[in-house]
């Protein structure tokens, strides 16, 4: 194994400290096996109970009318998870496009919009006005609030209870941290704060972003209360193989309107053919408990790979985990170019490049982005990235096998350390 790795580019002392580190994670690995496996098992049970047959994969173009298989996936996603409804479609172009068409279907001129979790993520701004945009919700009439995290990343309860008035219609929950250090939230501490949202105020809506946490617990965010839980497929519960999409499940109002939205009022869910998706949709959300487990394991072992070279990380290496993102905090423009580099060298596409920062559409900073991929932009394979600006932490996620995943994080540590950026820990 030294010398294919050496061949990759990793040298035998990353090697073998990399091994060092972890044979302390057998414990952690076993407890992610297990939840993969309970993952596997609800998805299959659901695929199960919903008769999927050959039937299910056929294509259907135009309007896609009586789409057997579309209708049926849309189930499958309800019953895994334990919600009324479902809106599957490649229609949807990603994270920030489902969100969107929540919000905006949801929300009515008038209403507010609430965070409680502090800022939302970079994309999503312009999408509710922060920063102005064209066909924002502030212009249409939808006004904003949030309630700031604590500074240790715990919920303000009485900044919420302050900010929750007669026109807050919706609040708008990010599981994951975003481009921000803050913990991820648990399930659990999930449902605390639906909880306590619902006690201020019985119908309040409450949505929960999911991106980067579907199968890293046992439970969903629909399972401790959440009206709707809204996601990307080329991120977890596409297995790496749906090429685009999106999904949001929930209470069956709202999903309905959220298909109005998408398609037009009066359509809604009727239309909206598969062009032929279906079978990566369903064999991808059937390996997606599997995928995401190795994508943890990467995330566990660079946290702790980091840590012990000194670098703060976010979580710490031995926390819990509630996502598969890991935020390590490099110090430096160099230093976030140097890790990136090593992902990018690792990738089984355009392993030749070198990332580099850029002006992305939706951010205000410049950002840097790793990422080999065979379906782009898809952050449930190895991928990282982040903002140019301080701490200069970068985010990484992913990796359709653990292999792939510890070869990433071998190869950005031997890029730091060419660069004399670092050093590794001592024995």
């Amino acid at each position: 194994m030294k010398d294919l790795y050496a061949r990759l580019g990793v040298s035998a002392e990353v090697c073998d400290c990399g091994e060092g580190i972890l044979k302390t994670l057998e414990d952690r690995f076993r407890q992610a096996d297990a939840v993969a496996e309970y993952n596997q098992a609800k998805v299959l049970a659901a695929m199960q109970k919903n008769r999927v047959g050959a039937s299910c994969f056929a294509a259907t173009t135009g309007y896609g009318y009586d789409d057997v298989g579309r209708d049926n996936l849309e189930r499958v996603y309800a019953d895994t998870f334990h919600t009324e409804a479902a809106l599957v479609r490649p229609q949807i172009t990603c994270g920030t496009h489902a969100l969107t068409v929540a919000l905006s279907a949801n929300l009515l001129p008038g209403d507010e919009l609430l965070s409680p979790v502090g800022s939302p993520y970079d994309t999503l701004e312009e999408v509710i006005g922060i920063r102005p945009g064209a066909c924002s919700l502030r212009e249409y009439g939808v006004s904003y609030r949030q309630a700031d995290l604590k500074p240790d990343g715990s919920f303000d309860y009485d900044a919420i209870r302050a900010a929750v008035n007669e026109k807050t219609k919706l609040a708008t929950i990010q599981r994951s941290k975003g481009y921000a250090t803050r913990p991820t939230f648990s399930v659990a501490r999930i449902g605390e704060l639906i909880a306590f949202l619902k006690s201020l105020k019985p119908d309040i809506i409450c949505m929960v972003d999911n991106c980067y946490g579907e199968f890293v617990e046992t439970v969903e965010p629909s399972d401790v209360g959440a009206d709707l839980v809204v996601g990307s497929l080329i991120k977890n519960p596409g297995g790496g193989l749906a090429p685009i999409g999106g999904y949001i499940c929930g209470k069956k109002a709202l999903v309905e309107r959220c298909a109005y939205r998408l398609s037009a009022p009066g359509l809604g869910q009727e239309v909206g053919a598969n062009l032929g998706l279906l079978p990566s949709f369903y064999q991808g959300f059937f390996l997606a408990p599997t995928v995401v487990c190795g994508a943890l394991k990467g995330a566990i072992f660079a946290a702790n790979f980091y840590e012990r070279m000194g670098f703060r990380v976010v979580p710490d290496g031995s926390e819990s985990r509630h996502d598969i993102i890991q935020a390590v905090e490099l110090g430096s423009r160099e230093a976030m170019i140097a890790f990136c580099k090593g992902i990018q060298a690792a990738a089984p596409v355009d392993s030749f490049a070198d990332p580099l920062p850029w002006d992305m559409p939706g951010y205000e900073d410049q950002v840097i982005m790793a990422a080999g991929a065979f379906i782009q932009g898809s952050s449930i394979e190895l991928s990282a990235d982040g903002p140019i600006r301080p701490p200069y932490a970068v985010y990484f996620q992913g990796g359709l096998t653990w292999y792939h995943a510890k070869l990433g994080i071998l190869l950005s540590v031997q890029k730091l350390l060419d660069a004399g950026l670092t050093k590794l820990p001592e024995a």
